[in-house]
């Protein structure tokens, strides 16, 4: 009945292993809110079956040396197969609880480097309008004495000029490859 038990702790395994791969998949493609908690939930699912394996182990553990004239030698050659089963269950158990962390770690290097992405085309937008901001600030004051206000080429011109400044910063930025 115990090598039944923990055999049936091969198939729960193989199975949790299939939803890891399955969620490591979508989180590097597209990490989504509905991620994390399932990240939990299976964390929690691995603590949950670890506190199952444990006291497995003490027991047969306990049987295996128990020097009773119920147990046989052949029994006992039976337990040390069926504690070594369970020995590979807990190193199961340990190495997806290790995928667990590591996947929460993936999650959230997912979502930064989405963050990043974001934060970069923000920053270009507003680097490439802060000069365009100046200029314009500097022809709306109202001085007398400002070239270009008389001349009928003055308004087009300074538009001119903004756009070659925007043109020039965009090329730039194209060259360092940062969009």
């Amino acid at each position: 009945m115990i090598d039944a038990v923990v055999d049936q702790y091969f198939v729960v395994l193989e199975k949790l292993g299939e939803k890891f791969e399955d969620l490591e998949d979508q989180i590097v493609v597209n990490p989504e809110p509905t991620s994390l908690s399932t990240i939990y939930k299976m964390k929690r699912d691995m603590l949950f079956l670890r506190k199952s394996v444990w006291p497995l182990r003490e027991a047969i553990s306990s049987l295996q040396r128990l020097d009773s004239p119920l147990i046989s030698e052949s029994t006992k050659i039976y337990l040390r197969d069926v504690y070594d089963h369970t020995i590979q269950v807990i190193e199961n158990v340990e190495t997806f609880r290790d995928m667990s962390a590591s996947l929460l770690d993936t999650y959230l290097s997912s979502l930064s480097n989405r963050l990043n992405e974001v934060m970069k085309v923000l920053t270009v937008i507003s680097t490439i309008f802060i000069p365009l901001t100046f200029i314009v600030g500097l022809y709306g004051m109202n001085f007398k004495y400002m070239p270009e206000i008389e001349s009928p080429w003055g308004y087009p011109s300074v538009i001119a000029l903004m756009i070659v400044v925007a043109l020039v910063m965009l090329t730039y930025f194209k060259k360092r490859k940062w969009f």
